[in-house]
């Protein structure tokens, strides 16, 4: 993805919050390149993903019009959770990295719920235990 000027402060660095702005894009096509559209997913299987929580570490600033390279591993698969590591790069320079856990949670009444099979058949192909 390209750093834009929106996604800049005053100095001209991209603004920390925006990491997990671009962190969400990846993940979001991720799981569309693993099949799963999340729309989809919770207009059929009435199942939804929401953040729980985020750790982030900040290394060195991006800059308006870098081009990053946002990477997305599975760190722990659960019944009803994911738990992600993800990082954002600028050629052979991490920039920031995160551990973020989603959980599943009932569409409709907004309560944790199980993965449902579908999605858990595509994401598992996707699992990388060795990020253990």
């Amino acid at each position: 993805m390209r750093v834009y000027y929106e996604d800049t402060d005053a100095g001209g660095i991209v603004y920390y919050a925006n990491y997990l702005k671009f962190f969400e894009r990846a993940r979001t096509e991720w799981l569309r390149s693993a099949g799963i559209g999340q729309q989809s997913m919770a207009e059929q299987q009435h199942a939804m993903f929401v953040v729980k929580s985020t750790s982030m570490d900040y290394h060195t600033p991006a800059r308006l019009d870098d081009e990053l390279e946002i990477t997305v591993v599975i760190e722990k698969f659960g019944r009803a959770s994911l738990v992600f590591i993800q990082q954002a790069w600028r050629g052979e320079q991490c920039l920031a990295s995160g551990r973020i856990k989603v959980g599943c949670v009932d569409a409709v009444l907004i309560r944790p719920c199980a993965i449902p099979a579908a999605v858990v058949s595509a994401v598992q192909a996707r699992y990388s235990p060795s990020a253990n």
